[in-house]
């Protein structure tokens, strides 16, 4: 669907006209310049390719450097392709910002939330413990218990709930209202949560 790149900035609270507090995540929505235009004749399907933020010329390698030098425009932080735009109404050079959406509408916000490393099965997957530390139990509170059966199927299933890396996966949050948008810096306030640390990048979606 229809959408921008943002930053998140953080979460606040705000007071709606009838005096609710709401919780609200900031996110710095662009402006996004469109760094490629896909069409059906030329590559097979319709979409804008969006770019967000500019990186640092020192980490720009040579073919990217002078692919953007071609285009007109600085190397971005982060390029994301989005579909079912009008692209009749694009070019290469424009640029898209908050007036694609509106206060009131629902979205869903895309990213990858925050890597947690290596976790037991306590954290990662809510287990409850072996329980009691008496009878020599006292470092086994914590442990997964039993994994498998006996002599049949004499292996483990694959999918079998263990401890590993948690976190650090794409996330999709969706049905996200629109409590309040600030159009001169570019900030788009939604309620609730979405995925990804302070300073992350997310894709904000119709």
């Amino acid at each position: 669907m229809p959408g921008l790149l943002a930053k998140k900035l953080g979460m606040t609270n705000i007071f709606t006209e009838d005096g609710q507090i709401v919780p609200v995540t900031i996110l710095e929505a662009g402006p996004c310049k469109v760094y490629a235009v896909k069409t059906k004749e030329k590559d097979g399907y319709e979409s804008l390719q969006l770019g967000f933020g500019e990186r640092k010329e020192k980490n720009v390698n040579k073919p990217q450097k002078s692919y953007f030098e071609k285009i007109g425009l600085k190397a971005p932080k982060l390029l994301k392709e989005f579909r079912n735009f009008d692209i009749s109404l694009y070019k290469v050079g424009d640029e898209i910002n908050t007036s694609l959406f509106t206060v009131g509408e629902k979205v869903k916000v895309s990213g990858r939330n925050k890597g947690k490393g290596f976790q037991g099965v306590v954290r990662r997957h809510g287990f409850g413990g072996v329980g009691s530390s008496t009878h020599g139990q006292s470092d086994r509170e914590r442990a997964p218990g039993s994994i498998g059966a006996s002599s049949y199927p004499s292996r483990v299933f694959p999918g079998q709930r263990m401890a590993g890396r948690m976190g650090f996966e794409n996330t999709t949050i969706r049905n996200l209202k629109i409590v309040k948008i600030i159009p001169e810096k570019n900030i788009i306030m939604v309620k609730g949560a979405v995925p990804g640390s302070i300073n992350s990048i997310v894709a904000i979606n119709k």
